[in-house]
């Protein structure tokens, strides 16, 4: 079994060890309805004292889309460098499948993901490949309410480009299904998925890169950079494969896991680690200076 990392209340001193920040959005510096001050302040002061803070995040839209929704959620634009999005990742792919139909499954509000792009949109029935960027409606559906959908799919032999690798995801107080949850579905039925977020290698080459042209084209040494994030299969994993140091956040989506988000139980976070096959080298029940 793993050795579990210290905990931290303050995030300050373990800063000092690191020039780049690579920190997860949803569930690390906002709930998906409010900001987190104590977490933006601390990425304010973080860049204050010379680091870079790279947002990297699994929504399932352009960049520049999830920066206008930050602003309504009042996380100030000085407390990052760049936003690099599993959204980017997949207009890259289709991009490079243009002149194919395309399935939208997803709701409307992702449309954004496909702007500016040449696309031609079709029904399952007709569609080449399929792009999953969540639910059609996440407040009330479930991957089952899809079995049949993704059997279709199956049956026609559908590539699926998944847009954000999320299982679930807080809003508020209540979790809601994401694009990962149907992605690993489909791949239960023996489809073929492209995950373009975390924890897969592209999205962190694609933030590491964002860094180095904010840092005016320095690359930064993966052991000066560091990963936060609320999710031991995306942030923690992704951290891990990509061999960079990582900090755990417990007010996430693992919460009510190991005892709840503001007093966790050692022993069950030694267990999720385990499981996970990853150690964080410290833990924090929120990202505060």
């Amino acid at each position: 079994m793993n050795h579990l990392p210290y905990i931290i209340e303050h995030f300050e001193p373990l800063s000092q060890n690191y020039d780049v920040l690579l920190c997860d959005v949803w569930g690390v510096i906002h709930n998906g309805v409010a900001a987190f001050a104590p977490a933006c302040d601390a990425l304010l002061r973080f860049r204050e004292r010379g680091g870079t803070a790279i947002l990297i995040t699994n929504a399932p839209r352009p960049g520049a889309s999830v920066a206008r929704i930050l602003d309504r959620l009042a996380v100030p634009r000085q407390a990052y460098d760049a936003i690099t999005s599993s959204g980017d990742t997949t207009r890259g792919i289709v991009e490079s499948r243009r002149g194919q139909r395309v399935f939208h499954l997803g709701p409307e509000r992702d449309l954004p993901i496909f702007a500016g792009l040449d696309v031609t949109f079709a029904p399952l029935e007709t569609a080449e490949y399929v792009v999953c960027s969540g639910l059609f409606d996440d407040t009330v559906e479930t991957p089952e309410t899809y079995r049949d959908m993704l059997a279709a799919m199956r049956a026609r032999s559908l590539f699926m480009v998944c847009a954000n690798p999320d299982i679930v995801v807080e809003r508020g107080d209540t979790l809601v299904y994401c694009a990962g949850a149907l992605a690993d579905a489909y791949v239960a039925l023996g489809g073929e998925v492209l995950y373009c977020g975390k924890p897969h290698a592209p999205i962190y080459q694609a933030a590491l890169s964002a860094a180095a042209t904010a840092r005016g084209g320095a690359e930064v040494p993966l052991k000066r950079v560091l990963a936060i994030g609320d999710s031991v299969r995306t942030d923690l994993k992704g951290a891990a494969a990509f061999g960079i140091d990582s900090v755990f956040v417990t007010s996430g989506i693992h919460a009510e896991e190991y005892g709840g988000r503001h007093t966790p139980d050692i022993e069950a976070l030694d267990g999720i680690f385990a499981a996970g096959g990853v150690t964080p080298i410290a833990v924090t029940r929120g990202l505060t200076w």
